[in-house]
């Protein structure tokens, strides 16, 4: 399923227009709405008071998290089919759900959530590029706003986030190295890469492509560091968003 392709280009080392918005659902722990330029991700949190069968079994300590991540049939310009009507998850669907995971554990203790399993879901109402980095990081504003919750209500004994994760996307398009890219950016690049970092800036994961040609390793080290920069940006605005649900409390 190809993702929308809207808007114009935008200058290459700034993120596109970052808004996110808390408690978007009623019904879950905690919700956002995170809009990255015309890509738009809601991704909300939910709790379960169990964990899985293979974690029972093993007596292993601790909670769990696992992310569900789902592409909207009309989050692009032509109607994609519901991967539920088709029986089962497209390959990309699952690489992606394992990656907003992987993510998301890399920022907690997982032996400090209890015996629960935290269920985050991720659903792209509109795709313009970079919807699992937009995933990642708008889910980690949920989590930690869920966390934030929970332990205020106490039913956590011990705080659980160990830092803030952040994704961005960067490509070189005819040798510029891109911030941020948009589906036109994204099929014009011939590299692209997904990078996650912690606010501590280690990295979680790095997904390179040579997409038309090969990189060199400075090419890549190139597009790290503005990846890094624009993730600094990101966590700012995580911050701010957080900031929203400590005036509540």
């Amino acid at each position: 399923m190809s993702e929308q392709n809207s808007g114009s280009l935008k200058d290459t080392e700034k993120l596109r227009n970052l808004q996110i918005e808390l408690d978007y659902q009623k019904h879950p722990l905690s919700s956002v709405l995170i809009k990255a330029g015309g890509t738009r991700v809601l991704c909300a949190v939910g709790v379960e008071d169990r964990v899985p069968f293979w974690m029972r079994s093993q007596n292993i300590p601790g909670g769990w998290l696992t992310a569900e991540y789902q592409m909207l049939p009309s989050s692009t310009p032509r109607r994609g089919q519901r991967e539920a009507t088709r029986g089962q998850l497209a390959g990309r669907t699952q690489e992606i759900q394992r990656l907003i995971g992987r993510s998301l554990r890399a920022m907690v203790d997982l032996k400090k959530i209890g015996s629960r399993t935290l269920h985050i879901d991720c659903d792209v109402i509109d795709a313009d590029g970079g919807t699992r980095c937009a995933s990642v990081t708008g889910a980690a504003v949920a989590l930690e706003v869920a966390l934030r919750r929970l332990f205020r209500q106490g039913e956590l004994k011990q705080w659980p986030l160990t830092c803030r994760v952040a994704a961005v996307s960067v490509g070189l398009i005819e040798g510029r190295p891109t911030l941020d890219l948009c589906y036109e950016e994204d099929v014009a690049a011939d590299v692209d890469m997904n990078v996650i970092m912690t606010s501590e800036q280690e990295l979680v994961e790095v997904q390179a492509t040579a997409e038309k040609k090969s990189f060199s390793r400075n090419c890549m080290e190139r597009l790290l560091d503005l990846a890094e920069s624009g993730i600094k940006e990101l966590f700012e605005v995580q911050k701010q968003a957080v900031s929203k649900e400590d005036e509540k409390s």
